[in-house]
């Protein structure tokens, strides 16, 4: 299992390094996302920072599997989130939201499966 957990949380953190940066960098589909579910400027920002903390999470946990564990739980979070901002606001486009959340709970799931004892 360790080999899972180990793939699915370098998976999840490139993805969530590419979404965060991709919240800086600001291209126009993004500008566009955020418009469709009310988000200024300083909240694209805050988001993308959680993402990368996320990141950082995922990869030092390599070495510390709770930090990994955490930003995993965390991005259940995020995404549920996401999808209730989505919904608020009327926006029926969350297939990524949604397909995070789905990554993200599974990733969750097997890291903690991979610390228990056996």
């Amino acid at each position: 299992m360790h080999i899972a957990a180990l793939i699915l949380s370098i998976l999840l953190a490139l993805a969530m390094l590419q979404s965060g940066v991709m919240k800086f960098v600001r291209p126009p589909w993004i500008r566009e996302f955020a418009e469709a579910v009310h988000l200024t400027t300083s909240q694209l920002t805050a988001l993308g920072s959680l993402q990368i903390a996320a990141t950082a999470g995922l990869i030092s946990g390599i070495w510390f599997p709770p930090f990994a564990i955490a930003a995993a739980i965390g991005l259940v979070l995020y995404f549920g989130g996401a999808i209730v901002a989505h919904i608020r606001s009327g926006d029926r486009n969350m297939l990524g939201a949604n397909i995070f959340l789905a990554f993200s709970i599974a990733t969750s799931v097997v890291l903690v499966f991979d610390i228990r004892p056996a």
